[in-house]
């Protein structure tokens, strides 16, 4: 089921239970994963897009090897708050993923994720080539991470 209120996702998952963060691209999705307490989000891989059957069969193998309580897209928003196509492409992708599962799915608000991803690996001195490799999994990892963050904020 879609939760498009965080507030409402957070009501609809089980008090303890990893979930995932999910960077969609054109050509990739950047997953990261939580520890079960929903503290700490950690890159995970990267799927490189073929048609949504097969990227969702992998997502969904995903969150059944690690038993996942629910997934959060992040919303690619405009700077001003708007969503355009590509906001659009990931409310129909999330759509789409709600008939094959019974898992929560909700969104975030990824604005400058990848920026703040790429000025992470910059400042560890990662290479050019290791970067894009890893870009898209490491915003994942900051998308999750702002939901978990306020995911222990909301009461229960």
């Amino acid at each position: 089921m879609i939760h498009l209120e965080i507030a409402d996702f957070a009501g609809a998952l089980p008090p303890v239970g990893a979930i995932a963060g999910l960077d969609l691209g054109t050509k990739t999705i950047g997953v990261a994963v939580s520890d079960g307490l929903r503290q700490v989000a950690s890159p995970l891989t990267v799927i490189r897009r073929q048609k949504f059957t097969l990227d969702a069969a992998e997502l969904l193998a995903i969150a059944k090897d690690r038993r996942l309580a629910g997934l959060i897209l992040g919303l690619p928003r405009n700077m001003d708050g708007s969503e355009g196509p590509r906001a659009q492409s990931t409310r129909a992708f999330a759509r789409n993923l709600s008939n094959l599962t019974g898992m929560p799915i909700g969104f975030w608000d990824e604005r400058l994720s990848t920026v703040a991803a790429e000025r992470a690996l910059l400042e560890a001195d990662t290479s050019r080539k290791r970067r894009a490799e890893v870009i898209d999994q490491v915003a994942a990892g900051y998308i999750l991470q702002g939901a978990l963050d306020r995911l222990r904020h909301l009461v229960r």
